[in-house]
């Protein structure tokens, strides 16, 4: 078993190697200038044994949508893990991983007319409704579905609230959708919902387990025997949070309504296994300092960094995710705090990554580290103004290493041991055939237009003019 269905390499660090020593290896080589994520697979493999170890009933079944990246989705597929698919693209892409159709879940209320004869002619079966039209759609295009009800349930505290968009009311709406499935002859097997990605507020999971056993009970009165509980996303994976207190909150409430052990649970997590796998280095390829208005002899007042990556790239998650990135100087900065911006590399001046921050002075050609960067980054980057989207350099922590060959049938000729220079380099800037990075260039010192001592030799050449009118 390969851990992705590319010929990439997975570099086995040695213990004590984090991210972030990998990060400042390879940007000590010399080679890189490009932005580019380190990958940590070991943590996505740690965080889904945590899952199921605390709330075992529940069956993850992975959102795709998240990050679609091949190793990732190789290695929850073979760790059990069934998957949460938003279109017939995304539904390709698992079975064409071997997944059996029914380790799927059409997690779309709202599905197109030739998404929905495609799950019907590849066989995924159990999808998601809200509304009574998709229920004639469903009944016209794929009448062998097995349907799950999805209500809403909204957290008083998430990252991005999804009620606005989908889910039905489960006390007025609920009753009346189940009436009409039974009366279009539909098999409706279960509900689910979705407190908010990022969910903040842990006791939303007890009120939408109580509002789905409620309507469990009404089902049973009009003929059906519902068998699945969808419990959604919204588990939080950032660097330094915890599941504990959430699954606390879903075991109490399993325990209280759904005791028997007869109905499947599953849930759809997505930052929660990817998010703090993924740090994303970048470069500071250029600044600019801003001085006080209307005076000539100000001091600088903020400083203007612009870097490799931007909110057409990785960190679209700005703008889309409500995601507040961190910035982590990579060299050694005693100096004092400075007002400070940091913009991507397009045109566009939307393009802001940090409006208002403090930080120690840089130069160009100084390397800026985000963590917790594994969440709907990757997958909704584009190429706007010709810049690329920024790769991806696996690894996995040796421990981990040793753990997962136990577990899986691993192949072992898809990864490098140890941290030479090739093995950091391998799929970053030095592999490709248009690119050749050399050290960066020494730069002159920034200009000083205040400044008391003679203009360096290569500006006596410039000539002086009069203000054109």
């Amino acid at each position: 078993m390969k851990l992705s269905n590319t010929d990439q390499k997975i570099q086995v660090v040695e213990p004590g190697w984090t991210a972030e020593s990998v990060i400042r290896s390879i940007i000590g080589s010399g080679v890189q200038e490009n932005a580019f994520y380190v990958f940590d697979i070991g943590e996505v493999y740690r965080r889904y044994k945590e899952f199921v170890s605390l709330m075992p009933r529940v069956q993850p079944f992975y959102a795709v949508k998240c990050n679609d990246h091949p190793t990732i989705l190789k290695l929850l597929a073979d760790l059990g893990a069934g998957f949460d698919c938003a279109s017939k693209g995304e539904i390709n892409k698992i079975l064409g991983m071997g997944v059996e159709p029914s380790n799927i879940i059409f997690a779309n209320p709202a599905k197109p007319a030739s998404h929905l004869r495609h799950a019907a002619s590849t066989g995924v079966d159990l999808m998601t409704f809200d509304n009574e039209m998709e229920l004639t759609k469903v009944k016209a295009l794929h009448p062998s579905a097995k349907l799950v009800l999805r209500i809403r349930c909204d957290a008083e505290v998430a990252q991005c609230n999804l009620g606005m968009k989908f889910g039905c009311d489960a006390q007025t709406e609920g009753p009346r959708l189940i009436r009409a499935a039974r009366f279009l002859g539909l098999d409706v097997v279960g509900v689910s919902f979705h407190v908010g990605s990022g969910c903040g507020d842990p006791p939303v999971f007890r009120r939408a387990i109580l509002a789905a056993r409620q309507l469990f009970n009404y089902a049973a009165t009009v003929g059906y025997r519902f068998r699945l509980l969808d419990l959604g996303g919204g588990f939080p994976g950032v660097k330094g949070s915890s599941l504990h207190e959430i699954a606390g909150v879903v075991n109490g409430a399993l325990d209280d309504w759904f005791g028997d052990g007869d109905v499947q649970v599953i849930a759809e997590p997505g930052r929660y296994f990817v998010a703090s796998a993924f740090t994303l280095a970048t470069c500071v390829h250029s600044k600019r300092e801003v001085r006080g208005a209307g005076d000539k002899d100000a001091a600088v007042s903020h400083f203007m960094y612009y870097i490799n990556e931007g909110v057409y790239g990785a960190f679209n998650v700005v703008l889309y995710d409500h995601f507040h990135p961190t910035a982590v100087p990579l060299k050694g900065c005693s100096g004092k705090m400075t007002p400070s911006s940091v913009w991507g590399p397009t045109c566009d001046s939307m393009d802001l990554v940090l409006e208002d921050v403090l930080l120690p002075a840089l130069d160009v050609g100084d390397w800026l580290m985000f963590e917790s960067m594994g969440a709907y980054t990757l997958v909704a980057s584009t190429t706007f103004n010709g810049f690329p989207t920024s790769k991806v350099h696996i690894i996995v922590g040796e421990s981990d290493w040793l753990q997962m060959s136990a577990e899986l049938p691993v192949s072992h000729d898809q990864f490098v041991f140890g941290s030479s220079a090739s093995a950091l380099r391998l799929g970053l800037d030095a592999g490709d055939e248009d690119e050749a990075w050399g050290p960066p260039p020494r730069l002159p010192p920034p200009l000083s237009c205040h400044a008391d001592a003679p203009p360096p030799p290569f500006l006596r050449d410039l000539v002086a003019v009069e203000p054109i009118n």
